[in-house]
């Protein structure tokens, strides 16, 4: 028997989550204040105890994420100060992860900047999901839960591709293939992988290779994000050209920066599926573009924590 209580709080990032994750929970999302002053400061006031209790706050650091980054900051020290027994950071996307590493002379590891700030402020754990790069873990001093989607992606495919025996499972780049080989065993497809050199800025991709056969199959590309699309699009065209008969593609988290729902909105990709880790509103008028929930996922994962128990067994393939 625990004889403790768990609450939710939510920054202003994902609201929708936020309450299906309530809905979940049979939990009422925490009385907060979350606003802005008029120079741009982030003010927050909590209008209910939180004394002993272990508090979740839901706060994914996607667009605009230095906003979002700083709410979920604030808010754990807010509740640190306030007593809480433990306070862990449900972050589904975690912002600034594609700064993983020294790729070049001079520039910042800005995922482990985020860990110690993190740390800083007080959070026990962190929750996340499909991670850019899993060995963000280890940036971290404290646990981190970085949750898979390929059985949330596996359930969704088999219910909307239909017959699978003409599918291939597609990783855009080299760094993608083991999520791609994750997605590809649970559907029992074949996987291919597309070669991906950028030019020496990083700033676009000179060469595509297929590596696999796609000829007279339905190519579906799998990542662990889609930013401006463009990656998207070009492996659909060398995909196509290559002999696939349509491409799809799965990506965890759809960020969807600039103009990229214009842009996929046009490509020839059939559909996108994301899941609802980012709420963006204009993607979400688009017939192309398709939304998965974790939802259910994250509670699971919430209440598992909460009770001391063991998150794999939870999900056997974690």
């Amino acid at each position: 028997m625990i004889d403790r209580h768990l609450k939710l709080i939510a920054g202003n990032a994902n609201p929708e989550l936020a309450q299906e994750i309530s809905s979940e929970l049979a939990t009422d999302i925490c009385e907060a204040r979350v606003e802005a002053f008029g120079d741009g400061e982030i003010r927050v006031h909590i209008l209910e105890t939180v004394r002993g209790a272990d508090v979740f706050v839901l706060q994914p650091t996607c667009p605009p994420v230095n906003d979002n980054l700083m709410e979920l900051l604030i808010l754990i020290d807010a509740l640190r100060r306030a007593s809480a027994r433990k306070v862990i950071a449900v972050m589904p996307y975690y912002g600034y992860a594609r700064q993983d590493r020294k790729h070049t002379g001079r520039v910042p590891i800005t995922a482990r900047l985020v860990a110690n700030m993190l740390e800083t402020a007080g959070a026990d754990r962190v929750l996340t999901m499909d991670l850019h790069v899993g060995q963000i873990q280890g940036f971290f001093n404290i646990p981190v839960d970085n949750l898979r989607v390929d059985s949330i992606f596996a359930d969704y495919m088999r219910s909307i591709e239909g017959n699978m025996e003409d599918v291939v499972i597609v990783a855009p780049d080299t760094g993608a293939t083991g999520r791609a080989r994750l997605l590809a065993e649970r559907v029992d497809a074949p996987l291919a992988v597309l070669e991906k050199r950028r030019s020496q800025d990083g700033k676009f991709v000179k060469v595509f290779n297929v590596i696999g056969d796609v000829h007279g199959k339905r190519a579906i590309l799998v990542d662990d994000m889609v930013a401006s699309g463009g990656t998207l699009v070009k492996a659909a065209e060398i995909l196509l050209e290559s002999g696939a008969t349509e491409v799809s593609a799965y990506c965890t988290h759809g960020v969807f920066s600039g103009d990229a729902v214009v842009v996929l909105e046009a490509s020839p990709l059939k559909r996108v599926v994301v899941t609802n880790t980012i709420t963006n509103h204009c993607a979400l008028q688009s017939d192309k573009i398709n939304y998965v929930s974790v939802g259910g996922h994250l509670a699971k994962t919430i209440r598992q924590v909460f009770e001391d128990r063991s998150v794999s067994l939870l999900f056997p393939h974690y």
